[in-house]
């Protein structure tokens, strides 16, 4: 399907490869289309489930297509690789393409997708401040932010306004608090001149649990090895031209009628 335009019209194009001949639910995201499996999104995802269950004709071919709105095609294209890139040819991808699948697993329900960009994103540098923003912001176990939270206290520099900002109020207040106890907890143990970085590691990471409550949080915990993520054996339909369901989610957004061719802080 060419990618051009009449009249000012966008015309809408299959993406080159994403769009798959035995594919049976069809989306469509900015002027792309995508067709892929079906079974994935019904087995994890329970906003999927809901939607195809509203409108089960809807998605069944290019003139229905179930439409996807506030997501650019690229970025529905790197939640797709998840299932459709062989593990053994699945390389190491950077922050921001984890970032995103972290960011559409959360807003559709995909519990263990998102889990999966956890654990890769956990691999990864990433900026403290950067980091708790994330985190708080996807509503990721806030255990994984200890190591986060140390580096802020025990660095040296004062937090920008910039970082400040970025954080909520909450943050750089608790935060304030575990560098002065910190600080006190050094002195009392000698030290001269003492500043947050001179608190012993125990006792910095138990006074940022105290204060964040961190051991109290659960989800996304690693609990032995990370769930596998099926990686596609395409699934086989049945006679109804549907994929056979497993247990759990999956659903999507409204059709599109092809004939109407769219439309403070200072650290202390």
């Amino acid at each position: 399907m060419a990618n051009n335009s009449q009249n000012g019209v966008s015309r809408v194009h299959h993406h080159p490869e994403y769009y798959l001949k035995d594919g049976n639910i069809t989306f469509l995201v900015e002027n792309t289309l995508f067709r892929v499996h079906r079974h994935f999104f019904e087995r994890e995802s329970q906003f999927f489930i809901h939607e195809f269950a509203r409108a089960p004709q809807e998605g069944t071919s290019d003139t229905s297509a179930f439409r996807l709105d506030s997501i650019i095609s690229a970025d529905f294209a790197k939640l797709l690789w998840v299932w459709y890139s062989p593990m053994y040819r699945r390389d190491a991808k950077p922050k921001d393409h984890w970032l995103v699948i972290l960011e559409l697993s959360t807003k559709w329900k995909f519990p263990d997708m998102k889990k999966l960009a956890v654990d890769e994103l956990q691999k990864l540098e990433i900026d403290p401040v950067e980091k708790i923003v994330t985190y708080d912001k996807y509503e990721v176990d806030r255990s994984l932010l200890l190591p986060a939270f140390k580096l802020l206290c025990k660095r040296t520099n004062r937090m920008s306004s910039e970082e400040g900002e970025q954080l909520k109020m909450s943050t750089v207040l608790g935060l304030h608090e575990v560098r002065e106890r910190a600080i006190r907890s050094a002195a009392e143990s000698g030290c001269r001149s003492p500043t947050s970085a001179d608190a012993e590691d125990g006792v910095l990471e138990q006074i940022l649990n105290e204060v964040f409550s961190l051991s109290g949080h659960t989800t996304n915990r690693a609990q032995g090895p990370p769930p596998s993520v099926p990686i596609i054996n395409p699934p086989r339909p049945d006679a109804n031209g549907t994929a056979n369901r497993s247990s759990t989610s999956g659903s999507v957004s409204r059709s599109f009628p092809f004939e109407s061719m769219y439309r403070s802080a200072d650290w202390i």
